[in-house]
């Protein structure tokens, strides 16, 4: 059986939509394709970085994409997944083709203050979020 096509999104493909592509990759790679982006391409948040990489992940190498690009590509999605919050899940672009979309919403890393380790914190409780809701989600989608 050929494998589902997800797309994960947020404002920047700097923390949320990057650590929802890892994690379900890790998760269920064997049975999903996934790919992030953002609608304002920025720099992968160091935060999410390291969270990620307290799970055993590595994705200090990933790069940043933009959602208009792929949607020009023509790419195609069974699910398009948005992750920020609903005000900014309204400039995401209609895949054609797409078979279903949902939101997730998410806090934006990029907009936690204070110190570090607090930071952090938060950021491990976002991508704790994301991966339950990976879990329960990747159970009924295929």
């Amino acid at each position: 059986m050929p494998k589902k096509k997800v797309l994960f999104i947020c404002v920047h493909n700097s923390a949320r939509s990057q650590m929802a592509e890892a994690l379900l990759k890790r998760l269920a790679g064997d049975r999903f394709e996934v790919e992030s982006a953002g609608l304002e391409p920025g720099k992968l948040n160091p935060l999410a970085v390291e969270a990620m990489g307290e799970l055993g992940i590595d994705i200090s190498r990933n790069k940043t994409k933009s959602v208009f690009d792929l949607y020009r590509q023509g790419k195609k999605y069974d699910y398009v997944i948005t992750v920020c919050d609903q005000s900014q899940s309204q400039g995401c672009p209609i895949f054609p083709s797409t078979v279903k979309t949902f939101h997730w919403a998410f806090e934006d890393p990029s907009r936690f203050d204070g110190p570090h380790d607090e930071k952090l914190a938060r950021v491990r409780g976002i991508r704790d979020l994301i991966n339950a809701k990976i879990s329960e989600w990747a159970k009924e989608a295929y």
